[in-house]
């Protein structure tokens, strides 16, 4: 799983754009069977030793915050709007890669500015290529396509690493993972797309697949960093994956959220539950789809979430993808 982990991070894929991330997985796949619909959703049927008593569906979203080409400005600077929901306090001074070409995210020095206290809003910034003009920079680059964080997987300290990407790569993975396993009951599988700007494909998935039952595997906000106590750490890197019983999008089915409870209490799993009512991911609109589906969500915490240095623990991606396991096993068995 950490090599896939790896390898998904270090590929390009905004929201709309997933398709390195696409053929990446595709060619994990060997000869299982496959379905890419109309959006770009990857659907695959992973076979185990019997049916469950309801349709299983798990889900993660390939799709990637970035940033969009809107306007090539005379002196070859590339205006831009965010692919998702991006701070811009995590946006001015870093790499990014655009066609290749490597870019750096600027604005106006500070000696030239009249309040030096105030940041820069995202559309007083721009991407430099390192053109002279507009004419050179407009051989390279057009406006709508895509720009995304340049960043490596780095391990660091104890059992932590950064990367660009976790939220949803480490979802992909975890998925990729569960296809070369053996499992107790079949489940399908959704790698979905455009989930940073609306949850889109992930409603066009569900409707195919008519789920009973829906696990979404997710990256979600921890922050756990100095002069934040109590309840606005929302979750803690190093206290196992990530239950949630509500969020913006999604108010979540009660028995799978007290069974996913039981049965990480049960194995020695390591699970702590978001403590705030915040954010959103695909159940959103998994939920809804078709007859309606039962969901749950299960996340991987992550600092600087939507950054170019997303950071979590590997020891809580080790608890997040056994319990995932588990639960295929305690959900197939539900009536």
């Amino acid at each position: 799983m950490m090599k896939y982990l790896e390898n998904l991070c270090l590929l390009n894929g905004t929201s709309g754009a997933e398709a390195a991330v696409r053929d990446y997985i595709i060619s994990q796949l060997g000869d299982v069977p496959y379905t890419v619909d109309n959006l770009g959703n990857l659907i695959v049927e992973k076979k185990g030793k019997s049916a469950p008593r309801q349709k299983l569906m798990l889900s993660a979203h390939m799709d990637e915050v970035g940033l969009i080409v809107t306007y090539i400005q005379d002196d070859g600077a590339l205006s831009f709007a965010t692919v998702g929901g991006i701070d811009p306090k995590a946006l001015l001074g870093k790499r990014v890669r655009i066609n290749g070409l490597l870019g750096v995210i600027g604005t106006a020095p500070v000696h030239l500015t009249e309040d030096d206290s105030v940041m820069p809003k995202e559309d007083e910034m721009y991407i430099d290529i390192g053109a002279k003009d507009k004419a050179e920079a407009a051989q390279y680059v057009r406006q709508g396509d895509t720009a995304v964080f340049e960043s490596e997987v780095v391990p660091f300290g104890e059992g932590f690493l950064k990367a660009k990407a976790l939220d949803d790569r480490f979802g992909c993975a975890v998925l990729l993972d569960i296809l070369k396993s053996d499992m107790p009951y079949d489940v399908t599988l959704c790698f979905c797309t455009m989930e940073e700007i609306g949850l889109k494909g992930a409603g066009a998935a569900a409707n195919r697949v008519k789920p009973d039952i829906a696990l979404v595997i997710e990256s979600t906000t921890a922050n756990d960093v100095c002069d934040v106590s109590g309840a606005d750490k929302v979750c803690c890197l190093g206290s196992g994956a990530v239950l949630s019983f509500m969020d913006r999008a999604t108010v979540y089915d009660r028995e799978l959220y007290k069974t996913a409870m039981r049965v990480a209490e049960q194995n020695g799993i390591a699970a702590q539950t978001k403590t705030r009512i915040a954010g959103g991911n695909d159940a959103g609109a998994i939920q809804p789809a078709g007859e309606g589906a039962r969901v749950l969500a299960l996340s991987l915490p992550t600092r600087y979430i939507h950054s170019a240095v997303s950071t979590a623990n590997t020891e809580d991606m080790k608890n997040a993808a056994a319990l995932v396991k588990k639960l295929i096993a305690a959900f197939g068995e539900m009536e």
